[in-house]
């Protein structure tokens, strides 16, 4: 479907700066500059509730044009604002990009979407043989999720910063059968996107953060994105905390590793490599017209968490049906950090939206309510006319 082009007005930056500052904004002028002080007295309150962030920011880019809109501060104690040049846990919006390297090497014709686990991977429990490359994108694999392991929680509780191999995070589940017929279900399992980077490197020959860099970060020039093993982050980065009113944001910036979340969250990137990506993952430009169909194939089910208006999910992508029309991503959330990243379909346009606390349904429904209507407002942005 094609999509009108966005009138985003310069007026963003100027707002961004003012409420970082403290500063008033100027007077709205009428209609888009309306609409844009509306966003930014949106993203203000978000971080003046008891429970909210201590930063927010939001990027918005047409073609190469971004603007941006921010409110709180990158560290709290500090007054520097958030950044689109800031490293950030991306979280499970890392799966959009071990989809980009699936998808990328079935366009190859190295892999296939209805490859199963005991074609590739056959050292895997025999249980889960069945089980295809499209069922693990697009979560209707039923592998239970190693991250929910009373064993890999005992480990992480112990030691936050313990070093995984990574290679071997679904032996915590080994012992366990399929919770349903492959097929038959959508279940959000992050157990999903570490089995497809192993798949991708049994089919390739080569490790997945190499496959990361020639099929994703070399084509979309993401120069600011990586896969750590540890627990440190590239500075400067934006602060994550844990928010538990009514105590202080405790910092959880780098209280875990990556190692433990791999191909399903481990990626830290920027809001300026986020919506670049985005862009050209929603857009198809990665893989050819015969695979994004299939990827475009939706069941229901929404992201974690989930994203503004109606959720369905492709492979390796949602496609979230708003209000003002269509966009593709994905979300993600972890401790410190809560994510959405959305494109047009085709690619023209893309929002990258971070805030720096965990925001889910289990923890804080109501906060993940109004984020959600938030973000649907800065899909409207994206879209309007």
């Amino acid at each position: 479907m094609q999509l009108t082009r966005p009138r985003l007005r310069p007026l963003l930056a100027v707002l961004a700066a003012a409420s970082v500052l403290g500063l008033a904004p100027a007077p709205a002028q009428a209609g888009q500059a309306h609409d844009d002080a509306r966003l930014q007295r949106r993203l203000d309150e978000l971080v003046a509730r008891a429970d909210g962030p201590p930063g927010v920011i939001a990027v918005l880019r047409h073609g190469s044009h971004r603007e941006t809109l921010r409110a709180g501060v990158a560290e709290v104690g500090s007054d520097r604002p958030p950044r689109p040049t800031d490293h950030m846990r991306i979280a499970s919006a890392a799966k959009a990009f071990s989809g980009a390297v699936a998808l990328g090497l079935v366009d190859r014709g190295l892999l296939g979407l209805d490859d199963t686990l005991a074609e590739r991977l056959p050292a895997l429990p025999a249980a889960w043989g069945a089980v295809t490359l499209r069922q693990l994108l697009n979560h209707t694999s039923g592998l239970p999720d190693y991250s929910s392991s009373s064993e890999f929680r005992t480990i992480i509780q112990a030691d936050p910063h313990h070093v995984f191999e990574s290679r071997c995070l679904l032996d915590f589940v080994a012992g366990q059968p399929l919770e349903f017929t492959p097929g038959s279900q959508y279940a959000y399992s992050n157990s999903d996107n570490i089995a497809v980077a192993l798949m991708a490197e049994a089919a390739s020959g080569s490790r997945y953060e190499e496959l990361l860099r020639t099929v994703v970060y070399r084509p979309l020039d993401l120069r600011q994105t990586s896969l750590p093993q540890g627990y440190r982050l590239p500075r400067p980065y934006l602060h994550g905390y844990a928010v538990r009113p009514p105590a202080a944001p405790e910092d959880v910036s780098t209280q875990f590793g990556a190692s433990g979340a791999w191909a399903s969250g481990g990626i830290v990137s920027t809001p300026d490599d986020l919506v670049r990506f985005m862009g050209g993952y929603a857009g198809g430009r990665l893989i050819g017209p015969a695979v994004r169909r299939q990827q475009l194939t939706f069941v229901d089910g929404a992201s974690e968490p989930a994203g503004p208006g109606r959720n369905e999910a492709g492979l390796a992508i949602f496609r979230y049906t708003t209000r003002c029309g269509v966009v593709y991503g994905h979300t993600g959330n972890t401790a410190g950090y809560t994510q959405l990243a959305v494109g047009t379909p085709d690619g023209s346009r893309s929002l990258a939206f971070s805030v720096t606390s965990q925001v889910n349904q289990s923890g804080t429904p109501e906060l993940l309510a109004e984020l959600r209507d938030i973000q649907e407002d800065f899909v409207c942005a994206l879209l309007a006319d």
